[in-house]
């Protein structure tokens, strides 16, 4: 090999490390600037109330950043839109406070109709086809899992509770736009989830997914992490309207008889009083 075609070579292995080293520069300086930019850019509240037994809703509340919508562009505002179509559909209403937060309200009646509309809302994006092939592939969000359990026992005049709730934003560990990764999803997604009942929740602690709640007064929240599996339990008591409702009833009947017997005349003394 001649002299010549060596440093040829050599010029073009410098030209490629140079090339990968600013390129590397780049990258790094995109997700500085991402950090930057997009800090706490999507305030997303999910919560879960209960006023007894056989009612409740629950709620979403998410708010964008203006250096996101700036950043995603019209995507983000379709995601909203997707919200409030979906809601509309679960017998839920939707208020757009602004073109960049919305909040949805579904109600329920019981245990099993609150695991299908909350299971179904948030998971209903996998059949969802009104919108064009084009903007699907663009504005598609990753796959997230999201699966609620409530188990309820009935203890005639109470209802024992206990949810469950898996939450899979490992597709969410970091953010990327067009193929390019952009930064970690902490540092733009602050997700909340959080319990109301009557008289308050107990937690359940079983395994390393379970996070630990914050507790005020008779509300539960859990500060839920992207790209981690979330793991969500609590049990608690609901006061039984079908039970209380039964025990009025006889308290009712027991009053009558009482009543009946001591102050009004025995009829058949009455009757025997009549026939002489």
């Amino acid at each position: 090999m001649s002299r010549f075609s060596y440093q040829r070579d050599s010029s073009l292995v410098s030209t490629g490390l140079v090339k990968k080293f600013f390129k590397r520069i780049r990258l790094i300086c995109l997700l500085l600037l991402a950090s930057l930019l997009l800090s706490g850019c999507i305030d997303y509240d999910l919560g879960v109330n209960f006023n007894n037994a056989n009612y409740g809703q629950f709620v979403q509340h998410v708010t964008l950043g203006e250096k996101l919508t700036s950043f995603s562009g019209d995507s983000v505002y379709e995601w909203l839109d997707s919200i409030e179509r979906r809601a509309k559909q679960l017998e839920g209403k939707a208020k757009r406070v602004s073109s960049e937060e919305v909040i949805v309200t579904i109600p329920f009646s019981n245990g099993r109709e609150l695991e299908r509309k909350y299971n179904t809302f948030f998971n209903s994006r996998k059949n969802y086809k009104s919108r064009s092939a084009k903007a699907e592939s663009e504005s598609e969000l990753p796959k997230i899992d999201s699966n609620l359990i409530l188990k309820q026992s009935n203890f005639l005049l109470l209802v024992r509770n206990q949810l469950t709730y898996d939450l899979d934003l490992r597709s969410l560990a970091l953010i990327s736009s067009k193929g390019n990764v952009l930064t970690n999803a902490d540092s733009i997604l602050d997700l909340e989830f959080t319990l109301n009942t009557p008289w308050g929740a107990n937690i359940i602690q079983k395994s390393e997914d379970t996070i630990e709640p914050q507790k005020n007064s008779k509300q539960l929240s859990w500060k839920l992490q992207a790209g981690k599996l979330n793991h969500v339990e609590a049990v608690f008591w609901l006061p039984s309207p079908i039970g209380i409702g039964t025990l009025f009833i006889i308290l009712f009947v027991l009053l009558g008889f009482y009543l009946r017997y001591s102050f009004m005349p025995d009829p058949r003394i009455q009757f025997a009083a009549t026939e002489k």
